[in-house]
């Protein structure tokens, strides 16, 4: 009884709660008391029944998503996005409509897990320092979407950090066995039985290769991020896109001088060269 909903809880739509991730979501949602779940609808589900929520949970399909979120920006409710197959292009439609719509919100979530979003962060600080860059991932054989929206979402963001640079180096780029280029880099997908996810980004340098790793082992890891996200829905305007944007990623050595300046009370070149706005 003590995780029953308040009489306040943010009522929860979700929208695919019959996959395994849309189960895990409708558990975490039913054991919280800041949430009530109103209902749950398999992704070709009839989408009025939805209505009254206050957040619609989407997890379905690549091709069934884009249906779920215009339901919910039509009836002016905020939606959580855990669904693959966003590209860019989709999510700069998917702005310009929003922006009609200026009191909804629309997170995407490539990844709930913690641990993923910041191995794609310290991707991106890293992929400026380099110019021959892989990634590989690998989830089940039941994916149905290849690669994976973590991939391509690590992909973009390590292209935007080094947009100055230009492309990476990717040699033989033509031949199939290469992987699928995103944003100038070679992502190679794996669909294996027996693995939950995983992904590595090989960096190459003169004399040295850097890879960085994460690996889910259990469903368990997304848990966080899912309530993490539900509890920034309810405030949320425009489009929010991957779950860093609601982590505090600042970070500092401790007993540095804080970022941009030296010891002196100058700023450091390497600072000013590293730091964004």
């Amino acid at each position: 009884m003590d995780n029953q909903p308040s009489s306040s809880a943010t009522r929860v739509a979700i929208a695919g709660a019959t996959g395994r991730l849309g189960r895990l979501v409708s558990r975490l949602v039913e054991e919280s008391p800041d949430f009530a779940l109103t209902a749950g609808i398999g992704s070709q589900g009839d989408l009025d029944e939805l209505g009254g929520a206050d957040i619609i949970v989407d997890v379905t399909l690549p091709h069934v998503s884009p249906r779920i979120v215009d339901y919910a920006v039509a009836h002016g409710v905020n939606v959580v996005v855990g669904t693959s197959g966003w590209s860019g292009d989709r999510i700069e439609t998917l702005r310009r409509t929003v922006a009609r719509a200026p009191a909804v919100g629309v997170l995407i979530i490539p990844n709930f897990s913690i641990g993923s979003v910041l191995a794609t962060s310290f991707a991106a600080m890293a992929a400026r320092f380099y110019d021959s860059i892989e990634i590989v991932e690998a989830h089940a054989a039941t994916k149905i979407d290849s690669p994976s929206g973590t991939a391509v979402r690590t992909a973009e963001l390590m292209g935007a950090a080094r947009s100055e640079l230009g492309p990476v180096g990717a040699p033989h780029a033509d031949q199939r066995a290469r992987g699928q280029q995103v944003a100038s880099i070679p992502v190679h997908s794996l669909r294996l039985q027996g693995i939950v996810a995983k992904q590595d980004v090989h960096f190459g340098g003169v004399g040295e290769v850097l890879t960085l790793s994460h690996e889910t082992l259990s469903p368990a890891a997304y848990e966080a991020g899912i309530l993490l996200a539900l509890r920034a829905a309810r405030t949320a305007r425009g489009v929010t896109v991957g779950l860093e944007r609601l982590l505090d990623l600042r970070f500092r050595i401790p007993g540095d001088p804080p970022a941009g300046r030296t010891s002196d009370g100058g700023t450091s070149g390497q600072a000013a060269s590293a730091t964004s706005a």
